[in-house]
C-alpha cells in the first residue's frame, strides 16, 4: 500500500514539475490550487489540532459521556450541534474531533449528528451564506436540514448500537 502511495505522489509530482517545466496550463493551474489549498489549510489546521489536544486534555470522559453518550438522549444530539456550531476548518477538523469525542465515550448518534452539523450548520458558513442568500433562506434550509441529520442520526446511531458496531480506535 505504501508504495502505491508513493508511487502516486511521485507521478503527481513529475506530472507538476513536466507541466511547469513545458507550459501545459491546466497542469500549472493544479499546481496553484495545490498550494493554495495547502496555505489555507495550514492557517487552520495547526490552531485547530490544539484546539482538539486542548479538549482532550481538558474535558472530562466522564462529562462526554454524561452529555454525549448512548444515554444522553436529544440533549446528546444538542450539544453535538452547540459543539459544532463555532468549527473553523470544515471536515478537516470535525473528523479528528469526532474521533476524540468518540475516545471520551460520546455515542454513534451524537457523533454522527456532530458531522452532520459541522457540515450544515458552522456559524461562519451561516453568515457567509446569509450575506449572498438571504437570512431568510439560511433559516429555512437549517431548518429543514438540521431536523433531518439529527433524527437519520439518531436512527442510524441506534441500529449501529444494536448491532453491537464499534469503532476501533488505533494508536
Amino acid at each position: 500500500m505504501k508504495t502505491k502511495k508513493g508511487l502516486a505522489i511521485t507521478l503527481y509530482s513529475l506530472f507538476l514539475v513536466l507541466s511547469l517545466t513545458l507550459g501545459f496550463k491546466p497542469g500549472i493551474q493544479t499546481g496553484k490550487n495545490l498550494l493554495d489549498f495547502t496555505v489555507q489549510m495550514m492557517k487552520v489546521l495547526p490552531f485547530a489540532f490544539i484546539l482538539i489536544g486542548l479538549f482532550e486534555v481538558w474535558v472530562p470522559r466522564e462529562a462526554v459521556e454524561r452529555h454525549m453518550g448512548s444515554a444522553s438522549g436529544w440533549k446528546g444530539h444538542l450539544w453535538a450541534v452547540i459543539l459544532a456550531a463555532p468549527m473553523v476548518g470544515g471536515l478537516y477538523v470535525a473528523f479528528p474531533m469526532a474521533y476524540t469525542l468518540h475516545k471520551k465515550g460520546a455515542g454513534l448518534g451524537a457523533i454522527f449528528t456532530f458531522l452532520g452539523a459541522s457540515s450544515l450548520c458552522r456559524i461562519p458558513m451561516l453568515i457567509f451564506e446569509a450575506s449572498f442568500l438571504g437570512v431568510k433562506f439560511s433559516l429555512a434550509r437549517l431548518a429543514v436540514s438540521l431536523p433531518l441529520v439529527i433524527g437519520s442520526s439518531a436512527i442510524l446511531g441506534r441500529v449501529l448500537e444494536k448491532k453491537g458496531y464499534e469503532i476501533r480506535l488505533e494508536e
